[in-house]
């Protein structure tokens, strides 16, 4: 997923209000168009119910442009830790800051549920979304070989430590002051400053 830094004139008044939603089978439809136009090896309709019956141990959250899903992300919390599992803009809605305000959300919350750390692979030819994910405080810390196997392409494997600690929070706040000032609506839960 390719991420850009946010044109300030992307979103204004006269535009259809953004939510950042709980994702539910009433969005799959959807979900599933985005799917199928951003990944050469897309989750099966089938996997995403899977997934959102897991209840709590997962968080999936749809952008809403209007009443028209525009992204989603998934992630599985497992003990103390957050796997980003999925995520994807629509390519017509790409180049907005869509992207940093769905991750900006689901990492609020895993915090908030007491995560400390989180992972995710992501190809090691998609430079723009490692910038993303490095904005937020992911470092690279390995490479899973033919990982997008269909595509023959490695993923590289990126952890944030510390989520609960002050480099991350002041990511953040960084990343939430930046979306505030284009009117993004910003997550109903704590970044940890006090």
């Amino acid at each position: 997923m390719d991420e850009e830094p946010v044109d300030h004139s992307a979103y204004s008044a006269g535009e259809p209000e953004l939510q950042v939603v709980p994702i539910s089978t009433e969005h799959l439809d959807e979900l599933m168009a985005i799917e199928l136009a951003s990944f050469a090896t897309p989750w099966s309709r089938r996997l995403f119910i899977d997934e959102l019956a897991f209840g709590p141990s997962r968080i999936y959250l749809g952008l809403l442009f209007g009443d028209r899903l525009v992204g989603y992300i998934g992630a599985m919390l497992v003990l103390d830790e957050v796997h980003i599992t999925t995520f994807a803009v629509d390519a017509r809605h790409r180049s907005r800051g869509f992207g940093k305000l769905l991750l900006l959300h689901v990492m609020t919350i895993a915090r908030d549920r007491g995560s400390v750390a989180a992972t995710l692979e992501v190809r090691a030819s998609d430079r723009g979304a490692q910038q993303l994910y490095q904005r937020i405080g992911f470092v690279p810390a390995g490479i899973r070989k033919n990982y997008y196997a269909e595509e023959g392409e490695d993923g590289l494997v990126m952890w944030a430590h510390d989520l609960q600690g002050p480099t991350v929070t002041e990511h953040l706040v960084a990343i939430a002051s930046e979306l505030i000032a284009i009117n993004y609506p910003m997550p109903n839960h704590s970044m940890g400053a006090d």
